[in-house]
């Protein structure tokens, strides 16, 4: 069979000569004289295609296609019209009507234009289902990776620790530049006063500052001279990557703020947000002076480490701007040896 098909109109004789047309091409037809009765054959079978008069007693066809797209839009609907109705056509076109016929019609054309309605509905249908198929499945593997990602909190530690490795690696860092921050970023918290979840919190924001590198392309990451304008762009949305990875996992939510906030500046000019002062987490503020001390004082791939004595200079100028003054001033504090003994080594 090829559809069942509603045939409303207030003649019987064109009723009959469609319905008799389009049993012949296997069709299922069904028929009504007005609009009540339609309505009344529409809810005791399923119907794929109405055609429909507009003119008839009571109510019209352009309320029946009201009604009928109100409560089932993926319905066809065919409209026949006399050549003086044509605005009244036009009109139920606009308001979802797929087509019309002007009587009097050719069977024929009937039977084509009919034919051409029920496939694009059958493709529209077949599209909709995939993809309301594909949307469950995503969200159904989706919420069982964060199922799964939220039930590994209490043992993830080793995990993010040899991808932090990996994302190190590929930009060719010298040492464990990740866990250096972390461990310099736990250090000046807890002089904060920082602890519990709060430092755990930071801890890893710390660690997984630059997740988000991960979708930055090895032509730009890894590129030996300076980068341009364009390239900039791309290198400065890796935050933004970062918070977008780790957002969603319940454990994760405050380090992806951290994460997201880790380039943005004291005095409102860093980026992704402009943020300034205390906008800027707490976490993103302790972050952005001990990753300045990491920076320097360790072999970078474009330059051997500077001496620990260049240290406090640079976070005296840029004190105010882009460092939180109150951080700067006891990280300014505390001696040298407290860092060499954080960083596990001495600096030259």
């Amino acid at each position: 069979m090829n559809g069942h098909i509603l045939i409303v109109d207030d003649e019987e004789m064109i009723r009959d000569l469609l319905s008799s047309a389009l049993t012949e091409e296997g069709y299922v037809c069904h028929q009504a004289p007005n609009v009540d009765e339609a309505l009344v054959s529409l809810g005791e079978q399923p119907v794929d295609l109405v055609i429909s008069d507009i003119m008839m007693p009571g109510r019209s066809g352009v309320e029946l296609l009201r009604d009928l797209k109100k409560g089932n839009p993926d319905i066809s609907v065919l409209i026949i019209t006399g050549l003086s109705d044509m605005d009244t056509a036009m009109e139920c076109v606009r308001l979802g009507a797929d087509d019309y016929i002007t009587k009097p019609f050719g069977i024929n054309r009937v039977l084509l234009t009919i034919k051409n309605l029920l496939e694009r509905r059958s493709l529209v249908l077949e599209k909709k289902d995939y993809q309301e198929s594909l949307e469950f499945k995503i969200m159904e593997q989706t919420a069982q990776i964060r199922k799964n990602m939220n039930e590994l909190s209490s043992a993830y530690d080793k995990t993010l620790a040899a991808l932090v490795k990996a994302l190190d690696a590929r930009e060719r860092e010298v040492g464990s530049h990740s866990k250096r921050v972390m461990n310099f970023s736990l250090f000046l918290g807890g002089k904060l006063g920082m602890a519990g979840r709060e430092l755990q919190e930071l801890s890893k924001g710390a660690l997984l500052h630059d997740i988000g590198k991960i979708g930055i392309s090895d032509s730009i990451l890894l590129k030996p001279g300076q980068l341009d304008d364009s390239e900039w762009v791309e290198m400065r949305k890796h935050p933004q990557v970062g918070y977008a990875i780790l957002s969603e996992i319940d454990f994760l939510k405050t380090p992806a703020e951290i994460i997201l906030g880790h380039h943005e500046r004291f005095d409102g000019f860093g980026y992704p947000n402009q943020l300034k002062g205390e906008q800027i987490p707490i976490g993103s503020r302790i972050f952005a002076v001990v990753d300045t001390l990491d920076a320097m004082t360790f072999d970078r791939p474009y330059r051997r480490a500077l001496p620990f004595a260049l240290v406090a200079p640079e976070v005296l100028k840029y004190r105010g701007t882009q460092f939180d003054p109150a951080i700067a001033d006891l990280f300014l504090s505390i001696p040298r040896k407290q860092w060499e003994e954080c960083a596990g080594r001495r600096f030259i």
